[in-house]
């Protein structure tokens, strides 16, 4: 039988489209009650056991027997073995995208990463200092699928920043390594790798073991255990963002090649049976183009059967009054990847606010940016791009505020301390500043 993709259809002339659209944006935010109960139990026995923890789940959930977690640790020579053994195309591709990614985050860091002070008129000094985490680890999947460029988008901007150590786990069921993996770690700069995953990767992370030690911030995504015990171990240490499953949202004129866009729409939605992906569009025959696209392409797919039920159950081709009104609609999702697929794309950019990543112009698919454009493709899902950014050089970086008050500055800023402090029943708060002023009276 053959597979059949029929996102819904929708015109937000119907007078039904509001309800139809929430409908088809809402997810469910109810965590499954059972993985919760048992990534807590997980992570408390890893707290508790340290490495003989992290060994018997490594065995039961990966069938990766180990005499101690040291076995599990990758050398330096390994990675350089396992780059050295790549072929010729793939060791380029994988370097000139290291070095894309390396360039993007070091402007980045030259934007909004480095320390800043002044003096005001009275010679107090303000700024901000700002340094590196000290340990990061982060987070690769692995099985099912190898995913070289998010060592390379975790752990870049990670060294960029300045980070010392940069530990990584990735699982390997089955004692499988997949080489890119291994050979990404060894160009980014990664300093430790375990082949450990899960939760109990995560709880050794993020509590340390005799083995793993423990990190200041874990980042990378993962599995529902993984999003579950990162979410329960934020405040012993940072995390980047719960990720969600992936998102693309097209904003087309018509004037792309609609086998384009169809195919664009694959991009994500091979990813997972829960992907998302949308098209907004004022031109209904520009519609049915890109239906018909999705038709004649879809057999010819790998993962044809996952794509059919990601564009069945979560996608849609959205007619629209105009790109003024599919603008304001891409705000209200505000997408992990927004495409806009136009001859005229920076018309429309500025009315754009809420995305992960931005890709203007019919070139630019969404896959350049997944591998080396340059930007980094962790990306807010599940519409946190209201509120949320892609991971960074920030993410590694902590600011310290810089306060030197001059002798001057004390006299006016004691007054107005004193004041405030008094208004909050703080006295010796207030005393604290009175006593640095010349005239104690005032």
């Amino acid at each position: 039988m053959s597979l059949i993709a029929r996102p819904l259809r929708l015109s937000t002339a119907q007078a039904d489209f509001e309800q139809r659209f929430k409908e088809r944006q809402h997810w469910p935010g109810e965590t499954d009650a059972a993985i919760e109960q048992r990534v807590a139990e997980i992570l408390a026995d890893v707290q508790k056991r340290g490495d003989a923890a992290v060994l018997e789940y490594t065995a039961r959930f990966d069938g990766l027997q180990a005499a101690s977690l040291k076995e599990l640790e990758l050398s330096q020579a390994e990675l350089k073995t396992a780059f050295d053994a790549l072929p010729a195309a793939q060791r380029e591709a994988l370097q000139a995208a290291a070095q894309r990614v390396r360039s993007y985050h070091e402007a980045q860091k030259r934007a909004s990463g480095e320390s800043w002070s002044y003096r005001d008129a009275e010679g107090t000094l303000l700024g901000q200092k700002v340094t590196p985490l000290d340990r990061v680890g982060i987070y690769v999947p692995g099985g099912k699928a190898a995913y070289p460029s998010s060592v390379l988008m975790n752990a870049i901007p990670a060294h960029v920043a300045g980070v010392d150590e940069i530990i990584m786990v990735v699982p390997t069921p089955r004692g499988e390594k997949n080489p890119l993996v291994l050979a990404a770690a060894y160009v980014a700069g990664v300093t430790r790798v375990f082949t450990i995953g899960g939760a109990q990767a995560v709880a050794a992370l993020a509590y340390g073991t005799a083995t793993v030690p423990g990190v200041d911030k874990i980042t990378g995504p993962g599995n529902a255990y993984v999003a579950s015990a990162k979410r329960r171990v934020f405040g012993q240490v940072g995390i980047d963002m719960i990720a969600g499953p992936s998102e693309i949202l097209v904003l087309a004129d018509g004037s792309t090649p609609a086998d384009w866009v169809a195919m664009d729409l694959f991009s994500q939605a091979e990813h997972d049976e829960l992907a998302q992906s949308i098209l907004l569009c004022p031109d209904a025959a520009y519609i049915e183009a890109v239906q018909r696209e999705i038709d004649r392409l879809l057999p010819q797919m790998p993962r044809a059967e996952i794509i059919a039920k990601s564009l069945n159950g979560r996608g849609a081709l959205i007619h629209t009054r105009s790109m003024e009104e599919a603008c304001a609609i891409s705000n209200r999702i505000a997408p992990e990847h927004l495409e806009v697929s136009s001859n005229a794309p920076h018309r429309w950019e500025p009315l754009l606010k809420h995305a992960g990543a931005i890709f203007l112009g019919a070139y630019t698919s969404e896959s350049l940016g997944d591998y080396c454009a340059g930007p980094n493709h962790v990306l807010p899902t599940s519409g946190t791009a209201r509120f949320s950014s892609p991971l960074g050089v920030y993410d590694f970086q902590k600011r310290s505020s810089l306060i030197e008050v001059s002798e001057a500055g004390a006299q006016t800023l004691g007054q107005i301390a004193s004041v405030l402090a008094h208004g909050e029943g703080l006295q010796a708060h207030a005393r604290a500043a009175e006593m640095r002023l010349k005239d104690p009276k005032k």
